[in-house]
């Protein structure tokens, strides 16, 4: 079942004697992996770059879709920006259900790949009633003229605290962040009309208010708070880090 929606990849619950997978850790692999699997080791196509291995991770070469693990051998997996690229998404997730009792999924959401669209990406996905709903880009004609990646991606992340703040608060608004235990529920390329209308129509402002309930000032007002306090940490680590 779904637990959550983090505020970042950090943001995790993740005990200390926990042994944790991570499925792709490509260029940017998550400090707390042990054990990191890609599929590709000379390919960048789905990557921003090399892969990376830290010190503390054993590597391994192996397909997400069929992990050379046992049942439930790892506490935790970590799965960040993978789940878009991969050709069987129910293969690909019941592995991770398999060998992990708990783990961690991110995406672009539908907003960040209309903004950021990548050629790469085969799916668009969406956190629809606490459910994870995938569909292939070629189903909807997803548009492709414009990239707003360089704002988004690289220039507001980096200098706009403000901009930091509303990720955190919002954190299913570019980025599709689900913390899960056990499985969680998705669906591929759905026929239900009430579901497809966040992937084909525009929003009205029913649906924005299904999607994101509005709330109170006072509850506003502690996201934020939680969330800045969040990014000094991440700040933290990041200068902990470069020194190790």
């Amino acid at each position: 079942m779904k637990i959550r929606n983090p505020q970042s990849r950090f943001d995790l619950d993740i005990k200390k004697t926990d042994r944790v997978l991570e499925v792709g850790g490509g260029h940017n692999p998550h400090p707390r992996s042990n054990v990191v699997v890609d599929k590709y080791v000379d390919d960048n196509t789905h990557r921003s770059g090399d892969i990376k291995v830290l010190k503390n991770q054993q590597f391994m070469n192996a397909d997400g879709e069929n992990l050379p693990f046992k049942d439930k051998e790892f506490d935790y997996v970590i799965c960040n920006h993978v789940l878009e690229h991969v050709e069987n998404p129910h293969s690909f997730l019941k592995e991770q259900f398999r060998v992990a009792k708990r783990g961690y999924m991110e995406t672009p959401s539908l907003l960040g790949e209309h903004l950021y669209p990548k050629k790469s990406h085969k799916w668009v996905l969406l956190e629809v009633d606490n459910k994870v709903v995938m569909v292939d880009k070629e189903r909807i004609a997803f548009p492709t003229s414009f990239d707003f990646g360089d704002l988004f991606l690289e220039y507001l992340p980096k200098a706009s605290i403000g901009y930091k703040i509303m990720e955190r608060t919002h954190p299913n608004l570019h980025t599709m962040r689900v913390e899960w235990e056990g499985s969680f529920d998705f669906i591929v390329n759905p026929d239900d009309k009430d579901i497809l209308k966040y992937f084909e129509e525009p929003w009205t402002r029913e649906m924005v208010l299904h999607y994101f309930p509005q709330r109170s000032l006072g509850k506003e007002l502690a996201e934020a708070t939680r969330a800045f306090t969040d990014i000094c940490r991440s700040i933290i680590r990041s200068k902990v880090l470069k020194r190790v």
